[in-house]
C-alpha cells in the first residue's frame, strides 16, 4: 500500500510505502509517520482561522474510508444541502490533484507500468521512493521549490521544547487525544462547507 500527500502543482509532500499483506487504510495511518510529528511536538505551528474558529493543526482532505479524526477531513458521504453539495464536490476535485500526480508519475516512469508480484516489497519502495524524488525534482526545476521553513523553525534552540519523561509522554498523549477528537473534524468540515 501506498500512502501520499501531494498538492496541487503535483508536489509529492510525503510517501509512506510498505505494509504488505491484508492491511486496510485505517491499519495504515495508524502505522503511517504522518501524524508523528504532531503527537511529537515536533512540527511548526500552523494555527489557522475558519468561520471566527482557530485550529491548531494543518488538514488533510482525505476520502471516505479516513476516520474522523481533526486532520483528515473528508466529504459528506450524503449531502443534504446545497452547501455541503458543494463542499463534497470542491473536496472531490481537490483530491483528484494526488491521483493527476500518480497519473503523471506512472505516465513519465513506465517501471510503475510493470505487474507487482514479480518484485519483492523492498524493490518496489525503493523503485516508487525513486520515482517520487525524480517526480519532485523535476517540479523543483520548474520553479516548484521545497520550503526549508520548518526545518529552520526546528533549528533555533528557543523551538525546540525542553521536558522530562513524564511530561512529553502526558503532551503526546494530549495531542494524540486532540488529533482523533470527532467533534474538531465535525466543527472543522462545517466552517470549511459555510466558508466555500
Amino acid at each position: 500500500m501506498l500512502e501520499a500527500v501531494a498538492s496541487y502543482d503535483m508536489w509529492i509532500w510525503h510517501l509512506f510505502f510498505g505494509m504488505d499483506g491484508s492491511n486496510n487504510d485505517i491499519n495504515m495511518l495508524n502505522q503511517s509517520p504522518l501524524f508523528d510529528s504532531l503527537r511529537k511536538d515536533r512540527a511548526a505551528p500552523s494555527p489557522f482561522e475558519v468561520n471566527r474558529h482557530v485550529y491548531s493543526f494543518g488538514y488533510y482532505l482525505a476520502d471516505g474510508i479516513y476516520p474522523d479524526w481533526t486532520t483528515p477531513i473528508k466529504g459528506y458521504s450524503t449531502p443534504i444541502d446545497k452547501p455541503r453539495k458543494t463542499f463534497t464536490k470542491f473536496q472531490a476535485i481537490a483530491r483528484k490533484d494526488v491521483e493527476r500526480t500518480f497519473g503523471v508519475i506512472q505516465g513519465r516512469f513506465a517501471i510503475l507500468k510493470t505487474p507487482a508480484h514479480v518484485m519483492s516489497v523492498n524493490k518496489m519502495r525503493r523503485i516508487m521512493c525513486s520515482c517520487i524524488v525524480m517526480q519532485n525534482m523535476t517540479q523543483e526545476d520548474n520553479a516548484f521549490a521545497l520550503s526549508t521553513w520548518e526545518q529552520e523553525w526546528l533549528d533555533k534552540p528557543e523551538n525546540r521544547p525542553r521536558r522530562n519523561i513524564r511530561r512529553r509522554v502526558k503532551d503526546r498523549r494530549s495531542r494524540e487525544k486532540e488529533i482523533r477528537n470527532r467533534n474538531i473534524h465535525d466543527q472543522l468540515r462545517e466552517d470549511l462547507t459555510a466558508h466555500i
